[in-house]
């Protein structure tokens, strides 16, 4: 394998242990890690001891009886991430918030006030909120349709990033003798006039030190990937071979060159869940380990939320999975295709697509080496500028970093030091800059 001059990106998914739904039972793992403050300063300090570029909190607004156990009580992303602000220096602090249901002035100066905080850290992972039963708890008459919620967020990010505009870099005089706070010449109302909103501004916050915070988006659909490539920093997306991570890779990319940006304006990371041991037939084992705690009962739970939570207890474990028509096309729109595409195809039973979701297998496991080999080569071949490790034990993040991160770093592929104190230097990304000090600097030059 030849070297990439790019090097390759982390972040560290550490929402109690992810996305497991019984993982909470292995005997490794803290009963209320969802909402354990040790828990998560432990993950975020041992992610930033392997120089990861930044941590992320995923969230929902809906739950059930059926939901992952551990999401029935866990913390809300950016009152935890505020927290561990105070305990890292460097790692970026990335979280889930929707568009959907919340507003563009409020956010704005939430994700402002947390990059102020860490000192230029923050990102926001701006998710359209596919779980239908949102509505409910927002006094909501329906659900918007999945390319609406898109539309939205496209409104929403043009707002948002306008009012972090709201106060030029060197706006704020603070001159004491003089008593000038500030110059008023350097404050700007924003007047956004839509079709979803309308707020005028200014911003009761400054830019901080990385202008705006870092932009994520996590859907994979055509709304997603256009969106990605319009007005993301950073796309966390999920793939379960390199060739579907390439075609995803080039399509974002293109997308993003054709929406007038640079291919490198935009940073892809999926998700893996890397198990690791020191022989193949270690790691195979801590797999078995996780995937028995998950029942059958529990495996069908699960499955029902992708499908905006449909009781598949309703239809026998050995057929042929059933055919739901349109069902998830409202909800987890690309990974419900992708996952009805392949029971068809290769025939899945129901109990097989059921344990196959709640437990997945990916490529990601063996030996240290084996895990730094396949990350080279996906990353070599441009299926990924980095990834985001998720793990449903807590040694999973700590081996990681101690068995293959040194691996990387001997290749030259993987920093030793960080690059800056801001996400956005970590990540390679550029500081945008003030949209009405560039309009003056314009005009000063025509």
């Amino acid at each position: 394998m030849t070297k990439n001059k790019k090097q390759i990106k982390f972040g560290a998914l550490i929402h109690g242990v992810g996305g497991n739904v019984s993982a909470w039972r292995h005997p490794e793992v803290p009963a209320d890690a969802s909402v354990n403050f040790k828990f998560y300063t432990e993950q975020a300090q041992t992610a930033e001891a392997g120089k990861f570029d930044l941590v992320f909190i995923a969230d929902g607004l809906y739950i059930n009886e059926k939901s992952i156990p551990h999401f029935l009580n866990r913390f809300e992303p950016l009152t935890i991430l505020s927290a561990l602000a105070a305990v890292t220096s460097k790692i970026g602090l990335v979280g889930t918030l929707s568009s959907s249901y919340s507003e563009p002035f409020t956010v704005a100066r939430q994700f402002g006030s947390l990059d102020h905080i860490s000192g230029g850290r923050a990102g926001w992972n701006v998710v359209t909120s596919p779980l239908e039963g949102s509505a409910k708890n927002f006094g909501k008459p329906e659900h918007p349709t999945h390319d609406e919620r898109y539309r939205i967020a496209e409104e929403y990010l043009e707002v948002t990033r306008g009012l972090w505009d709201s106060w030029e870099d060197d706006a704020f005089v603070r001159n004491k003798e003089t008593g000038v706070f500030f110059d008023p010449s350097k404050l700007h109302r924003l007047n956004h006039k839509g079709t979803y909103f309308s707020v005028e501004g200014p911003l009761n916050i400054a830019r901080s030190k990385q202008g705006h915070p870092v932009i994520f988006q996590a859907g994979s659909s055509e709304s997603g990937k256009n969106l990605a490539a319009k007005g993301a920093d950073a796309v966390f997306t999920g793939h379960e071979t390199i060739e579907e991570a390439k075609q995803f890779y080039k399509e974002v990319k293109e997308r993003t060159v054709a929406a007038g940006r640079s291919a490198d304006d935009v940073v892809i990371l999926p998700g893996i869940g890397p198990i690791i041991g020191r022989t193949q037939e270690e790691a195979d084992r801590k797999y078995e380990e996780i995937a028995s705690l998950v029942s059958i009962e529990s495996a069908l739970n699960y499955l029902g939320r992708f499908f905006e939570h449909h009781d598949f207890s309703q239809y026998p474990l050995d057929e042929p999975f059933p055919d739901l028509g349109d069902l998830g096309s409202n909800s987890f729109r690309s990974g419900t295709d992708k996952l009805k595409k392949a029971a068809k195809e290769n025939g899945w039973t129901l109990r097989q697509v059921a344990l196959q979701s709640a437990t997945p297998r990916g490529p990601f496991v063996g030996t240290p080496e084996y895990v730094a080999d396949l990350i080279q080569q996906w990353h070599e071949e441009e299926a990924a500028d980095g990834f985001i490790i998720h793990s449903s034990i807590p040694s999973g993040l700590s081996d990681f970093v101690n068995l293959v991160v040194p691996i990387l770093q001997e290749r030259g592929l993987y920093r030793t030091e960080y690059e800056s104190d801001t996400l956005r230097g970590n990540l390679g990304l550029p500081i945008p800059e003030n949209r009405y000090a560039a309009a003056a600097k314009v005009q000063v030059g025509s």
